[in-house]
């Protein structure tokens, strides 16, 4: 073999495993889609247009849960909604992220036991078109990570109807006068 066979078939085997570097790059890159679509369907909610309004329709997780991503006075924030919490919880993290204010010391009953935390007013927050304004919250310094529990303080002021693996939030509806 002389110098220019074995010249080609170096070109050869970088092209190979070049070629088999980028299947395997995009295939990471799609299955990386793929579970993260599992964990939260409803990640494009973030890009709906706060207060537009019409039924926002939330479909469960792998496990589950109803994850969607809002906006907290602006800033995405990955939410998991909790019918049995009383406020939007964040943790101490996010709420430094968000510029939420520490208000009065407060302690909750949360699934881990009794904590202290804080009690916070948010401006805006919006799911979907959904959107409201000056939402009670809490910072709970036990909690880790960029979620929030999305509590009844948000979402008792829509319509919520649970069926199968749905959860749909609507304005509520006006009595005819």
């Amino acid at each position: 073999m002389d110098e220019d066979e074995r010249a080609v078939r170096r070109t050869g085997l970088g092209m190979m495993l070049l070629f088999w570097l980028l299947v395997l790059a995009i295939g990471a890159w799609w299955f990386h889609g793929y579970l993260e679509q599992r964990r939260n369907p409803n990640a494009h909610l973030v890009h709906a247009v706060a207060g537009e309004g019409g039924d926002v329709v939330l479909q469960r997780n792998v496990s589950g849960h109803f994850v969607a991503t809002g906006r907290i006075n602006g800033e995405p924030v990955e939410f998991l909604l909790d019918t049995g919490a009383t406020y939007l919880a964040v943790s101490a993290d996010l709420a430094a992220r968000l510029g939420l204010e520490r208000g009065r010391p407060a302690f909750f009953h949360t699934a881990n036991g009794r904590v202290q935390g804080y009690l916070t007013e948010i401006d805006q927050v919006s799911l979907g078109g959904l959107a409201t304004h000056n939402v009670r919250g809490s910072i709970n310094p036990g909690m880790s990570g960029d979620a929030a529990l999305l509590g009844m303080s948000f979402l008792n002021r829509f319509d919520i109807e649970i069926r199968g693996n749905e959860m749909v939030l609507r304005a509520p509806q006006r009595p005819v006068q």
